[in-house]
């Protein structure tokens, strides 16, 4: 199976790997299906987990390649990282200041709830699909390994995003049926611009130091918006930080030893 993986072209992988974090999506969603609540402590210790998995990734699977890669284009490093990692994370604060005034401003709660998780899961289909784009340049750090590490851990997060939509749906009076669709279509987005960000590193080369590092500074505003205060949440917090340290620790042995 690994083998057959490794042999198809970067767009497929991409495409299939974000099939992946978007099925993990619908799973969470379809909690309402079976559960009405579900425990605070295991939702917050899986959104720790993740966010160092993805913080990890961000550097070993993302940033690194993208420092190596620039160095290789004769471009200063610390330049075209800066603005690409900025870029990702101001693109995500705009989209989220710009969708919470309008929505709010129509009192739509569920709509922003769908809306909120739409947007964050558009880079991480791109960190995804650019993962896998970059391997093509074979990088130090891009690497298939490294990708697929990245996608289990954008996966891992993904689950609690799937049922924080669906449950609270659920909540509002909406049928299961419902609450699921609305809960899975939160991840739709993920294949598309998987497949998007794969290709855009295929064809324009010179950019993809900026691609990678955008792509990283998406997902590390991600885990400090989203992922961390809500795993912080917890009366437990201490056990939820430990979580995000186990979490970066398996990602960063594993990206360094297997990479």
């Amino acid at each position: 199976m690994y083998d057959w993986f490794i042999n198809l072209n970067y767009v497929y992988q991409a495409l299939i790997a974000t099939l992946f974090t978007y099925l993990l999506t619908a799973l969470g969603a379809s909690i309402v299906f079976f559960f009405k609540n579900i425990s605070k402590n295991i939702m917050d210790a899986m959104l720790g987990f993740a966010a160092g998995v993805m913080t990890a990734a961000s550097f070993f699977s993302l940033l690194s390649p993208a420092i190596e890669h620039a160095e290789t284009l004769n471009i200063t490093p610390w330049i075209i990282i800066s603005v690409g990692f900025f870029s990702g994370g101001l693109l995500l604060f705009i989209s989220d200041k710009v969708f919470n005034k309008l929505l709010s401003k129509k009192n739509k709660r569920i709509l922003m709830l769908i809306s909120s998780i739409t947007i964050h899961n558009i880079p991480e289909g791109l960190a995804v699909g650019i993962a896998f784009g970059s391997i093509y340049y074979g990088l130090t750090g891009a690497t298939t390994i490294s990708a697929i590490l990245l996608t289990i851990g954008i996966g891992l997060q993904n689950f609690p995003e799937g049922s924080a939509v669906s449950i609270p749906l659920l909540r509002e009076g909406m049928s299961r049926k419902k609450a699921f669709f609305y809960g899975q279509l939160s991840a739709v987005v993920e294949p598309i611009f998987g497949v998007i960000g794969a290709i855009l590193v295929l064809k324009v080369r010179t950019l993809l130091p900026f691609f990678l590092s955008f792509a990283a500074g998406a997902m590390i505003y991600v885990v400090i918006s989203e992922l961390i205060p809500e795993s912080q949440s917890n009366k437990k917090k201490e056990v939820m930080a430990i979580f995000t340290i186990i979490g970066f620790t398996i990602m960063m042995i594993l990206d360094v030893s297997l990479g």
